[in-house]
């Protein structure tokens, strides 16, 4: 006998891996360059050469020491590295104790869920969202609640957030740059958001945490301001990594930051510390905690994303599909152009798109593309894209 919801989670259906899958099997029969893969999120652009550099001259100088384990909230001196840059970036305040050291924002998250979420505790989050929220929020015993989203421009609806507000409202998650939208929440938004948490925990007498995921922080586009979410709201945690903004997704390294004016400050970082342990992780990969943190005021070569946004965003709305206008990251959400986006995802098939349906992300109706590719790409996929469309007309 097995855990039956973990027998759930092993063996459900992931809409984007299937994709992928079929992806490599179609490129079997009609070449790889003739398939237009945007399902996966994964950098196409290499991280910094001072990345491999510096790992290269940790392991010459260090090749006794860099494999053994650190200190379980990771080593001081990473610690202390990645304070200063958030202390010369954003005027942070952070100190060394002040951070946890992680395998990656998934490992951030569920440290976060999992140190913060008491029985009958409740996550709100707003569509379109990252699916593993929900089995992230529900493996640490929580509830997730689900805000529809406000499909013109991927910003908050409000009106619905107010209404799903309760005294067992723990925390509120916001990604923005989003995954899947690529939206970036305005400042205006995010100041209403904090006006309306504090007066929901100053009326229920406790914290509403933010729990601020941000592992597209540094991909954000021209005149487009991603704000530090500690200096708007108190009560924000931070859950960083850097998987896109170094280009380093396979080597899981990442932090949660709890700014020291958190309501029980102590006690939250202790409980995700805690939560780590429990959750298994003794300490986060050690050779690229000394790699990341000697490298972390870097990014690779981000700027072809604002490129491949343009392109497409500019080439699909002339085509008449229908997008909201991203702000970074590096994905599109545009209106499927039928109600059903799982048929229309099928229907993309038939000329080779391989395109995510929005049901899978809570916003039915849409469908992601990560083009996180090659702009050539793109520029061969675009007659592809004008097919799919005139198949409607």
């Amino acid at each position: 006998m097995v855990n039956e919801r973990m027998l759930g989670l092993g063996t459900a259906r992931s809409v984007i891996r299937e994709l992928f899958e079929y992806g490599k099997q179609r490129a079997a029969v009609v070449g790889a360059e003739n398939v237009y893969d945007f399902s996966l999120g994964n950098p196409s652009v290499p991280a910094p050469d001072a990345v491999n550099e510096t790992a290269i001259r940790i392991l010459q100088e260090n090749p006794d020491i860099i494999h053994c384990y650190t200190s379980a909230q990771g080593d001081a001196a990473v610690r202390a590295r990645f304070a200063d840059s958030l202390n010369r970036r954003f005027d942070a305040e952070c100190t060394a104790d002040q951070l946890y050291v992680t395998v990656g924002a998934a490992a951030s998250l569920c440290c976060v869920f999992n140190g913060l979420a008491c029985p009958g505790d409740e996550f709100i989050v707003f569509a379109p969202y990252f699916p593993e929220y929900k089995v992230f929020i529900e493996g640490a015993g929580a509830k997730m609640v689900l805000i529809p989203p406000e499909i013109e421009q991927f910003q908050i609806d409000f009106e619905a957030f107010e209404k799903a507000i309760t005294p067992n409202t723990k925390g509120v998650v916001v990604n923005s740059p989003n995954n899947p939208s690529g939206v970036v929440y305005s400042r205006q938004t995010l100041e209403r958001l904090a006006e309306i948490l504090t007066a929901k925990s100053a009326e229920y007498g406790h914290a509403i945490y933010l729990i601020s995921d941000e592992p597209y922080r540094e991909i954000a586009f021209a005149g487009v301001e991603v704000a530090w979410l500690p200096h708007i709201y108190r009560d924000t945690i931070v859950c960083y990594s850097f998987s896109k903004s170094l280009s380093l997704p396979g080597e899981r390294l990442g932090y949660v930051y709890v700014p020291g004016k958190v309501t029980d400050a102590g006690e939250v970082y202790a409980a995700v510390a805690g939560a780590g342990r429990s959750l298994g992780y003794v300490n986060a990969p050690s050779l690229f905690q000394q790699v990341t943190s000697l490298c972390c005021d870097m990014t690779a070569d981000l700027k072809v994303y604002e490129e491949n946004c343009k392109l497409l965003v500019d080439s699909l709305r002339e085509m008449g599909y229908h997008v909201a206008q991203p702000g970074g990251a590096f994905y599109l959400f545009p209106r499927s152009l039928e109600p059903d986006d799982l048929a229309f995802s099928e229907r993309a098939k038939q000329f080779d798109l391989l395109l995510v349906p929005g049901s899978g992300f809570g916003a039915p109706g849409h469908f992601r593309i990560a083009y996180c590719v090659q702009t050539d790409m793109i520029r061969r996929a675009l007659p592809k894209f004008k097919a799919l469309a005139d198949s409607y007309k």
